[in-house]
């Protein structure tokens, strides 16, 4: 696993203080993107908050998510939280250490009074002695948040007194743009009202470890609540690993519903990731979980047909320069608005999520921009079924012929990867174990490829002749 150290610098640690009209939650900031460019602690808000328990007990469930490892729990994890200025809204996120759970704190416009909401992407620091202090926020406490240094700070500081150097593993950063992806094909298959949430909530095991999984579980909507079933059937959702829904508990008493996503399955179908959405006063906590607890987003293998074209390469670019950290992406708009079909507009959002540029929200059925604020474009670069995909291109061991493409691998052992309506298999042992379950082996995405290539030399080659004639 690729890791680097991933430095961030803070003016000072955040702190919740108490002065003369209440408590002062100061959240600092490190280097991040904003509209005007790169500032190195941009300041995103400054006024109060509509739910100040309910938005503690928030802040806190994302940084257990990011302290946290559902798997392999001997291994630490420490990654400060990244926070967005949506103009609207805040959103705080968090990925697990080990890569299985994607957490989510949406604090609405009905969350926030008194101050304008800024534009941007940052991690924000949530140290030992916040956390203990957020822990003991009162229901009747008024709390003043700022996002940001103070006024004064901002044209005083001489530079960062407080520097956090964490390691960045590369499946983490895929994790993030797996996540998004795979979120984009969920709908609402549940919603249950508070008392049936939180019985069903505090119902699940609050411990797991290593091997302790017995297979995935599954639950279908019945009545106001749900019911456990022992295998997929229609409209069920998976929960696979319950016991890394724990963050949920934080805002347990504070939820009005508890909504539950997941994507179309039918009878047999294997494990599923699936979200879980506690809806809070003005705000939204969501958990997302990979379809194992053992096994990470970053292997999911979403992003790589998107990442596998020029096009969606050169139209990236272009829907780039439409963002503008809005907090719905409407792909409708923005494909009038840069003249590409929808189809090209989504697979470009995609592209753009593996950078960390774009999530996904499953309430609103809407991507959002963001800017991670991690070197995140090595994703790409380091995702090995790409590499070894172009490696195989590049080395002329994809042939064509038909529906069938003959691929040569290294070791000289000959795959036939076949296309029927689209849908790409293969002989190798990855597409026998996953059955596309994971996205395209090595072999059916360089297939792809080549056939991407070949029509696009066609095109080229019409428009030549067209011209000519």
């Amino acid at each position: 696993m690729t890791r680097s150290l991933q430095a961030v610098a803070y003016c000072r640690p955040s702190v919740l203080e108490s002065a003369a009209s209440g408590q002062r939650l100061g959240l600092e900031t490190s280097r991040g993107a904003t509209p005007s460019g790169v500032e190195d602690h941009p300041r995103f808000f400054a006024g109060f908050l509509t739910s100040p328990q309910v938005a503690s007990a928030g802040l806190l469930a994302v940084a257990d998510v990011a302290a946290a490892r559902y798997y392999q729990r001997q291994l630490r994890a420490s990654l400060d939280p990244v926070v967005t200025g949506n103009g609207d809204r805040l959103r705080f996120e968090s990925f697990s250490g080990c890569g299985g759970v994607y957490a989510r704190l949406d604090v609405l416009e009905s969350g926030l009074d008194g101050g304008e909401v800024g534009h941007g992407t940052t991690n924000v620091d949530v140290n030992n002695p916040l956390r203990e202090a957020l822990s003991r926020i009162g229901a009747d406490d008024p709390l003043h948040l700022r996002v940001g240094p103070e006024e004064l700070a901002v044209t005083t500081l001489d530079g960062p007194v407080v520097e956090k150097k964490v390691p960045l593993p590369d499946r983490w950063l895929r994790g993030f743009a797996e996540a998004q992806v795979t979120a984009a094909g969920f709908d609402l298959r549940a919603e249950l009202p508070a008392a049936e949430a939180l019985r069903f909530l505090r119902a699940l095991p609050r411990s797991g470890g290593r091997g302790a999984s017995t297979g995935p579980r599954w639950v279908v909507a019945s009545g106001s609540g749900l019911r456990p079933t022992t295998r997929a059937v229609r409209g069920a959702v998976c929960l696979p690993g319950p016991e890394r829904l724990v963050a949920l508990q934080r805002v347990l008493r504070f939820a009005t519903a508890l909504r539950v996503y997941g994507p179309g399955v039918v009878g047999g179908s294997a494990a599923t990731a699936s979200a879980w959405e506690a809806v809070l006063p003005g705000m939204r906590l969501t958990l997302t979980l990979s379809p194992d607890a053992s096994r990470g987003f970053s292997g999911e293998g979403g992003v790589l047909d998107a990442l596998a074209t020029d096009e969606a390469a050169e139209d990236a670019e272009l829907i780039a320069v439409l963002l503008a950290w809005e907090p719905r992406i409407d792909v409708g708009d923005l494909a009038a608005a840069s003249g590409l079909t929808p189809e090209r507009a989504r697979a470009a959002l995609i592209r753009l999520g593996t950078s960390g540029r774009v999530g996904y929200d499953t309430a609103e059925a809407a991507y959002f921009h963001r800017e991670l604020p991690y070197d995140a474009e090595r994703v790409e670069r380091h995702n090995p079924r790409l590499r070894s995909a172009r490696a195989l291109v590049a080395a002329g061991a994809v042939v064509l012929g038909g529906g069938i493409g003959t691929v040569t691998a290294e070791d000289g052992h000959v795959h036939r990867v076949r296309d029927e309506a689209g849908v790409f298999s293969c002989s190798c042992l990855w597409w026998a174990k996953y059955r596309g379950g994971r996205g395209p082996c090595k072999h059916a995405l360089a297939v792809r490829m080549v056939r991407r290539g070949v029509a696009a030399a066609e095109r080229d080659l019409a428009g030549v002749d067209g011209g000519a004639r």
